[in-house]
């Protein structure tokens, strides 16, 4: 059974790309806790890649603050990916973040044939720029509509009604990420059934819209006093 005309379904990529807030307001251990939890989630997405032989996962990086990069260019196979910290540096802007990613969601660069992308936001604060533009740009792109998104809200100041927007699905809520703990749950998570998510459905083809099969946890509140 054929999901996009022209080829079976085995062995076809998901393309993994985290977008990180790299603003200054994630400066001191927000962003020391966000590199150590990517980190640590790294071997656990391996493991999920492993379990599905039918996907290969891909992972990139792009971050956001005054400007925004990629801080992985090229899409790496998650068992050749090591991670790079990332660092604080100025303003939020995740508009342009967005329109990053939107290139990149065409076909081509994004080939023809492959699982839904898995976009995952992360951010503490509130956009400087225009950041409905960017995501505009993602929604008018064929794999941008039927991509998995994820958005982790840092901090109980995090904008969450701009990480709602972004999930495009009134029936997901951002997870909120108001301690370290809180922080290493969401990404585990996002880094792991969002993956299952995405690599355990097939493509649908380019002008299909698809309902996200997945439903993000409630983390619990920590106990801890090491809280942001």
């Amino acid at each position: 059974m054929s999901d996009i005309p022209g080829g079976p379904m085995a062995n076809r990529p998901v393309h993994f790309i985290w977008l990180l807030d790299c603003s200054y307001s994630m400066q001191g251990e927000k962003i020391a806790r966000l590199n150590y939890a990517i980190r640590e989630a790294v071997p656990e997405m391996r493991s999920v890649a492993h379990d599905n032989p039918a996907a290969q996962l891909l992972l990139r990086t792009i971050t956001f603050s005054t400007t925004a990069q990629w801080h992985h260019p090229t899409p790496v196979p998650v068992d050749d990916f090591t991670w790079q910290d990332v660092e604080v540096d100025g303003m939020t802007n995740l508009g342009e973040a967005l329109h990053l990613v939107s290139r990149e969601l065409q076909s081509p660069p994004m080939p023809q044939r492959a699982l839904k992308p898995v976009l995952a936001l992360v951010s503490d604060g509130v956009p400087t720029d225009d950041w409905r533009a960017g995501l505009k740009a993602i929604d008018a792109t064929p794999w941008g509509r039927k991509a998995v998104r994820v958005a982790i809200a840092i901090g109980a100041d995090a904008d969450r009604s701009v990480l709602q927007e972004f999930l495009g699905n009134p029936e997901l809520q951002p997870l909120d990420a108001n301690s370290p703990k809180q922080l290493a749950a969401a990404i585990r998570w996002a880094s792991t059934a969002a993956v299952k998510a995405a690599s355990q459905q097939m493509a649908v083809s380019a002008d299909a819209a698809v309902k996200q099969p997945y439903a993000p946890p409630v983390l619990d509140d920590d106990d801890d006093d090491d809280v942001w």
